[in-house]
């Protein structure tokens, strides 16, 4: 009986654990200035990076031509909001998150609105 109990405990904390391992996709408007954004190091490079440095993202899509950023991530590991903390700290707006004047300062001067 006693051995029951506990497989049926590990198979509750097992389903429990899973539950939280939630995964989430948040579209974030930002403005690309650049049109060689997926190449250019200050755009592209720098954005996925910045973003990747927020736990538990999972995949980071740009789009230049709709200036979004899609960031699939783990709910259990991080939030939408840090997320665009992370992408501010790249030198781009993130919906309301202004960008990290330092971090905007660095850009190169295509990667900046005009």
């Amino acid at each position: 009986m006693k051995q029951i109990i506990g497989i049926l405990s590990f198979v509750a904390l097992a389903l429990g654990s899973q539950a939280q391992d939630q995964v989430e996709t948040i579209t974030i408007k930002t403005s690309i200035a650049c049109d060689h954004c997926m190449k250019c190091d200050d755009c592209g490079y720098n954005i996925d990076t910045s973003v990747r440095k927020a736990k538990g993202i999972k995949k980071v899509e740009i789009d230049p031509e709709k200036n979004t950023v899609e960031v699939t991530y783990r709910t259990d590991k991080t939030t939408p909001e840090e997320i665009r903390i992370a992408l501010s700290k790249s030198g781009f707006d993130a919906d309301d998150v202004k960008a990290d004047p330092e971090a905007y300062a660095k850009l190169d001067g295509c990667c900046k609105k005009d």
